[in-house]
């Protein structure tokens, strides 16, 4: 799955001895596809920077809000696991955004077999060829740090993606069927021998288009949503701008 910010950033695989270079899951320099890969369908988009502060219009309380001030959403529980993947969202919102969240902190990204498992799960039929595309992504990493284009993650190497806020919004007005999701996450690895990333990946951003079908939440690039997509400001927890685009802190429930 592609990220330009994360190839271009350091993704540590010091356990390999490289460094990642290019354009990989999640974030700022170009857009790639919804997870990653080619723009021109199934959508990964770079936020827009902003240093603007509300009009004195927007006045009182909600304009002086921040994302870090405000109260964090608390993700659903999930009820089950499945080929890789946390399960049992609701159909409503909060259930899409947990199911974008686990998903995203639980994809094997640089494995590209595991990788296939959890995306023949929750990606929906109606993504023709999205999977395929995802996977390529997933060997051009693999092939970009030294490792052969299909396999495992290395031993002893872990990795770890936290979420740290989401926007949501429904591209299919009040009934919520399908929702846009952008996500600002943070990447750390952990070498095989136990010590920590010494360059992880910080504030990255990417988008997911989620649908309600047979039950539950899956990813889709169909075209009649695509065109619908937003362009998110970007994420600062200080920010009253991120906070009227929409951007609100995540926690896992207890």
């Amino acid at each position: 799955m592609s990220d330009s910010k994360t190839r271009k950033a350091r993704l540590t695989l010091a356990a390999l001895g490289v460094l990642v270079v290019g354009a990989l899951i999640g974030g700022g320099v170009t857009a790639a596809t919804m997870l990653g890969g080619d723009n021109s369908k199934s959508g990964k988009a770079t936020p827009t920077p902003t240093t603007a502060e509300p009009s004195a219009s927007s006045g009182g309380q909600q304009a002086a809000m921040t994302p870090d001030k405000a109260r964090k959403l608390v993700l659903e529980k999930p009820t089950g696991q499945k080929d890789g993947l946390s399960t049992g969202f609701s159909k409503g919102p909060v259930g899409a955004i947990s199911t974008a969240v686990y998903f995203w902190e639980e994809y094997a990204f640089l494995d590209d077999q595991k990788a296939r498992q959890q995306l023949d799960a929750i990606v929906s039929p109606d993504a023709d060829g999205y999977i395929d595309e995802q996977i390529s992504e997933v060997r051009k990493l693999r092939e970009q740090v030294g490792l052969p284009p299909s396999g495992g993650t290395p031993a002893g190497l872990t990795f770890d993606t936290t979420v740290n806020a989401v926007r949501a919004t429904s591209l299919t007005g009040t009934g919520g069927k399908v929702v846009q999701i952008w996500i600002n996450y943070d990447r750390y690895a952990t070498k095989a021998d136990g010590s920590p990333d010494d360059s992880p990946l910080k504030d990255q951003d990417t988008d997911l288009l989620l649908k309600w079908q047979d039950g539950s939440w899956k990813i889709t690039n169909e075209p009649q949503y695509w065109e619908k997509r937003s362009f998110a400001r970007a994420y600062f927890p200080d920010s009253h701008v991120s906070w009227a685009d929409g951007w609100q802190q995540v926690r896992h429930a207890d």
